[in-house]
C-alpha cells in the first residue's frame, strides 16, 4: 500500500466518524428545544434542517489540520480555530474570548493556561471534537492518544480536559480497527488501559462495571450527563452508550440522548465514536436533514 493511499484510507475514516459526529451534535441540539422534548421520549426526530454547534466546527478543524500534516500541528489548528471561529454556534464565553485574542495577534500557549485562574478548562470541548482524530489512527491507538493529548492543549490544559480527548481518542481508534469493532467490554477495557489515572479514568472503570446495566437514566445518574460540561462529568457516560452499541448509529443516539444534560456534546462523542466503526454509520435521512460540512474541509478521495 502506497503513503497516498494509506492517507486516503486515513481521511475516509476520519470523515466518516466526522459525519457521525455532526449528526449526533445537530440532531442532538434540537432537544434543547422544549417542544421538541415529546418526541424524544417517542425516538421521534424533529423536522429538518438541523444545524450543527461548535463540537462540528472544531471538529472539522482537526480533520482539515490532520490532512494538511499528517499529524496535529497545534499553532495550525490554533489558527484553524480561530479562523472558523463563528460567535453564534454556541461557544462557551471563554473560548470565544480566547479566539478573539488569537485573531488578533495573541498566543495560544498564554491564553489557554490562563483559563479559570491559570488552571486551565477541564470542560469537555477538547473531547468533543476528537473522535476523527482517533479514527484517522485506527491503526495506532497509542499515536492516536497522544495525538489527541497534542490537540487538547491548544484550547484545554487542565488534566482532565486532556484525559476526556485522549479517551475518546481512543475509543474512536479501537471502534475503526482493521480488525474489526471490539466487544463492548474490549472497547472500555482498551481505553482504560491507554488513558493515565484521572477522575475520567475512574468514571471509565464505573462504566465498564455498568456495561450490563438496562436503566440509562441510573447510568447517567452515576457516571453523569454533561450537565456541568466538564470532560469528567460528560466523557464516561457518553463512551458507556457508544460501547454498548457501535454498529447501531440510532440505537447509540437515543441511549445518549433520552438521559438529557449536554445532550449536542454527549451525542457528537458517542456518534462520532460509532460512526468511526464500519456498520456505524448514521441513517441517510439523518445525514441528509443535517446541515453541510463546510467547504472548506479536505474533499474525501476519489
Amino acid at each position: 500500500m502506497t503513503a497516498h493511499s494509506t492517507l486516503d484510507r486515513r481521511l475516509d475514516r476520519a470523515l466518516a466518524s466526522l459525519r457521525g459526529l455532526s449528526v449526533g451534535d445537530a440532531l442532538g441540539s434540537q432537544f434543547f428545544v422544549p417542544s421538541n422534548h415529546s418526541l424524544l421520549k417517542r425516538r421521534v426526530p424533529p423536522s429538518g434542517p438541523w444545524q450543527w454547534t461548535d463540537d462540528t466546527e472544531m471538529a472539522c478543524s482537526v480533520v482539515a489540520v490532520l490532512a494538511a500534516h499528517n499529524r496535529i500541528d497545534q499553532d495550525a489548528l490554533a489558527r484553524s480555530f480561530a479562523e472558523h471561529h463563528d460567535f453564534d454556534r454556541g461557544y462557551g464565553p471563554a473560548v470565544n474570548r480566547m479566539l478573539r485574542l488569537i485573531r488578533e495577534g495573541g498566543d495560544w500557549r498564554e491564553l489557554a493556561a490562563e483559563l479559570f485562574n491559570g488552571q486551565g478548562s477541564w470542560g469537555n470541548g477538547a473531547a468533543m471534537r476528537i473522535a476523527p482524530l482517533g479514527a484517522w489512527y485506527a491503526d495506532d491507538p497509542e499515536q492516536a492518544t497522544h495525538q489527541a493529548e497534542i490537540s487538547a492543549y491548544t484550547t484545554h490544559q487542565h488534566r482532565e480536559a486532556v484525559v476526556g480527548s485522549m479517551a475518546v481518542a481512543a475509543a474512536a481508534s479501537l471502534a475503526a480497527s482493521p480488525d474489526g469493532p471490539p466487544s463492548p467490554g474490549e472497547l472500555l477495557d482498551g481505553v482504560i488501559a491507554l488513558v493515565p489515572r484521572s477522575a475520567v479514568g475512574q468514571g471509565l472503570r464505573r462504566a465498564r462495571d455498568m456495561l450490563d446495566y438496562g436503566d440509562v437514566n441510573t447510568v447517567a445518574a452515576v457516571l453523569g450527563r454533561g450537565r456541568r460540561t466538564s470532560a469528567h462529568d460528560t466523557v464516561p457516560f457518553a463512551l458507556w452508550s457508544a460501547a454498548r452499541a457501535l454498529g447501531d448509529f440510532e440505537e447509540t443516539f437515543w441511549t445518549t440522548a433520552q438521559v438529557g444534560g449536554d445532550v449536542d456534546t454527549t451525542c457528537a462523542i458517542a456518534g462520532g465514536v460509532v460512526a468511526a466503526a464500519g456498520a456505524g454509520a448514521p441513517p441517510a435521512a439523518w445525514l441528509a436533514q443535517t446541515e453541510a460540512l463546510p467547504d472548506w474541509l479536505p474533499a474525501p478521495a476519489a
